[in-house]
């Protein structure tokens, strides 16, 4: 189901992006500007990436099967790392479009209409955006973010070139619309850099920092006595999956039911925190004698030693390869 309403999104995605991108070239074909030409060319990169998505969203949702045990999930962060080679590159065209301006202006016509057309495809691309950010958010799907996050770009290059338009109606300075599109074109360049950047980190498997908090402050603010050490966590995104990996310290004299009990106990703590799209690999380990120094529970009849102190469980201390000790 939740696959079913990302692929419908993307393919609103689809349809917006070619419909927006006939707009802008009317605009372009009333204004001669190149700033609106950029823009326009901007929006081509729109449609190729929206259809990459919108496959990449496909590939994504087929269950795992003998050839891909983890899933096909992986395949967003190389349609994004696409999308986001051909922002740079639809960059790099405006920088050149821009200089050529500056060299040799063209004369600009009919600028009230093409900032109603450009006005009405920014509208339009800010409102699909953000709901195609958030909607990805939700559903973990960094293909659809990537799209969202392209189509906020592309708005944020549009209200820049209303405003050259604007400037250029009154004051008649044609130099400030390429000067203007040169500014947004390193802007693109940026933001597209930066898609490229976090789609190779997913691939590379790159921890996520902000995930890994998230989860450490969680687990420390609802631990339960029984679970006395979690190390060795590891989490790696696949698509809109996470797969866990822990290794858990529980009492050593718990039997196999009552570890189940207490495995499913933090399975479920992080479900219902974190989504239900996550899979688990959870190693459990009995606890040693030096356990008992960092255990507080109360009715263990098997204590060694007395309790001294409790290890908060950070980020550093939760991915330490080794069982926490005291210094």
């Amino acid at each position: 189901m939740q696959e079913q309403t990302t692929f419908r999104t993307q393919k609103i995605v689809v349809v917006v992006a070619i419909a927006l991108f006939g707009l802008k070239l009317a605009a372009y074909l009333f204004t001669h500007s190149v700033a609106v030409l950029t823009d326009a060319l901007e929006s081509t990169v729109n449609i190729i990436a929206a259809f990459i998505g919108l496959y990449s969203i496909y590939l994504a949702s087929l269950p795992k099967d003998k050839n891909h045990p983890y899933g096909h999930g992986k395949v967003e962060f190389l349609s994004a790392a696409i999308e986001g080679a051909l922002i740079v590159f639809a960059g790099l065209v405006i920088v050149y479009k821009s200089i050529e301006q500056l060299f040799h202006p063209e004369a600009l016509h009919s600028l009230d209409i093409g900032m109603i057309l450009i006005g009405i495809t920014a509208l339009v691309n800010y409102g699909v955006g953000t709901y195609c950010v958030k909607k990805g958010e939700k559903e973990k799907s960094i293909a659809l973010v990537a799209s969202g996050k392209h189509l906020l770009t592309d708005t944020y290059y549009t209200l820049g070139v209303i405003g050259a338009l604007i400037v250029i109606y009154f004051t008649h300075w044609t130099w400030f619309d390429a000067s203007v599109s040169l500014i947004f074109a390193c802007i693109t360049i940026y933001m597209g850099y930066k898609i490229v950047r976090e789609s190779i980190s997913g691939i590379m498997d790159e921890a996520d920092e902000a995930l890994l908090e998230s989860l450490a402050a969680f687990l420390e603010a609802n631990r339960i006595p029984n679970w006395m050490d979690l190390h060795n966590v590891r989490v790696i995104k696949y698509g809109g999956s996470l797969h866990i990996d822990c290794h858990l310290t529980l009492p050593w004299y718990l039997n196999v039911h009552e570890a189940h009990t207490e495995h499913e106990k933090l399975t479920d703590l992080i479900r219902n925190q974190f989504g239900d799209s996550i899979e688990f690999f959870i190693h459990v380990d009995g606890c040693m004698p030096f356990c008992c120094e960092i255990c507080n529970k109360q009715d263990c009849n098997e204590r060694k030693s007395p309790f001294k102190q409790r290890v908060t469980w950070t980020v550093e201390n939760i991915m330490n390869n080794e069982k926490h000790r005291l210094q």
